[in-house]
């Protein structure tokens, strides 16, 4: 869930000023919903609202039934939808959510939660119909689902996506990735560009000599996408992301690039199987031009993969599946996405 930071931002947020708040949590779908288990929405006493669970065919509901929580101050599981007592409120898809009601979660626990995600790391919230709200950092294994008499919700970080190269391109893709939600971060040998991502509040570095970069970490949760037109730059930072192991690593340039760079890469000696992971020419769409374009072009691809890795989907589909999806891989680029997976 994507929102996840900013519905426990709002908790905390109304704990700090002392108003009461209530978070609802979706817990079991049947049928067809907008949404999956794990979703969050977060009510104040106020009626502020963050976060939704359909296309409006049941917030209101929620908020007046958040807003009864808050009067009796203890917990409530609720259905809509099919299957409902709430013969009035049905969901245009005919399906049926359940949503867990807890009032004034522990603030402790919030800070915590909001510690575990700003720290990068997985989250495992635990929640019961008793009124549990538990934080605690989440193991591989954790998955959202009830857990006996606790649900459990799991909220990974956010995608971040690291940006290199100079030109039209970076500027591109950086807006369109915080369009999405991404977190981002530049690195350039242009200081023009390194100076408008400072003006625009976005994190940059600026690149001074040809060769590893400071400050070049990655996480799990982390894309590189290299988009240098002075293909001098790429090696040594390919190397060091490849080393670090993040969910997708892609290049600009043409088919021609691409085997030039990966003749770069054996001759630093990167291993074979680790290039395989360097998806070029990087992007859905073929022959792309204009920045804009090629933005829309690379983020797409980069969700896609780092959605399908996350939720352990890769592995499990054959390797014509994951060209299809992604319309225009190459088996080389294929393969190294699955030998990604492994690593993970």
């Amino acid at each position: 869930m994507k929102q996840a930071r900013s519905i426990l931002h709002f908790m905390r947020d109304c704990a700090h000023r002392g108003e009461r708040a209530v978070l609802v949590t979706l817990t079991d779908v049947t049928g067809s919903a907008t949404r999956a288990p794990g979703e969050h929405m977060a009510v104040a006493e106020s009626g502020a609202v963050i976060g939704s669970f359909s296309g409006g065919c049941v917030e209101a509901a929620v908020i007046a039934e958040a807003q009864e929580v808050l009067a009796a101050g203890q917990p409530r599981h609720v259905r809509y939808g099919a299957g409902s007592p709430y013969i009035d409120i049905r969901l245009p898809c005919g399906g049926g959510i359940d949503l867990l009601f807890l009032p004034d979660p522990n603030r402790s626990q919030i800070d915590l939660a909001l510690d575990i995600l700003e720290r990068r790391r997985p989250l495992k919230l635990r929640l019961s119909r008793s009124g549990t709200f538990a934080a605690s950092e989440a193991a591989e294994t954790d998955r959202t689902g009830w857990s006996g008499h606790d649900f459990i919700a799991r909220h990974d970080p956010q995608l971040r996506l690291i940006v290199l190269g100079h030109g039209a391109e970076p500027g591109a893709l950086l807006q369109m990735a915080e369009a999405y939600g991404a977190e981002t971060l530049l690195f350039s040998p242009q200081s023009s560009l390194v100076d408008e991502a400072h003006a625009r509040g976005r994190p940059a570095h600026l690149l001074r000599i040809v060769g590893p970069a400071d400050s070049f970490l990655l996480d799990p949760w982390s894309a590189v996408v290299t988009l240098f037109h002075d293909h001098d730059w790429e090696t040594d930072l390919l190397l060091q992301a490849l080393e670090q192991q993040p969910l997708f690593i892609g290049a600009m340039g043409s088919r021609q690039t691409h085997t030039e760079r990966r003749n770069r890469l054996l001759a630093a000696g990167a291993d074979p199987l680790a290039i395989d992971r360097v998806v070029g020419p990087v992007g859905i769409i073929a022959a792309t031009r204009d920045p804009q374009t090629l933005a829309v072009s690379i983020l797409a691809q980069v969700v896609q993969v780092c959605e399908e890795v996350l939720e352990g989907k890769v592995a499990e589909r054959p390797l014509e599946s994951v060209l299809n999806a992604a319309h225009r891989f190459d088996e080389q680029s294929a393969r190294g996405v699955l030998h990604l997976k492994a690593l993970h």
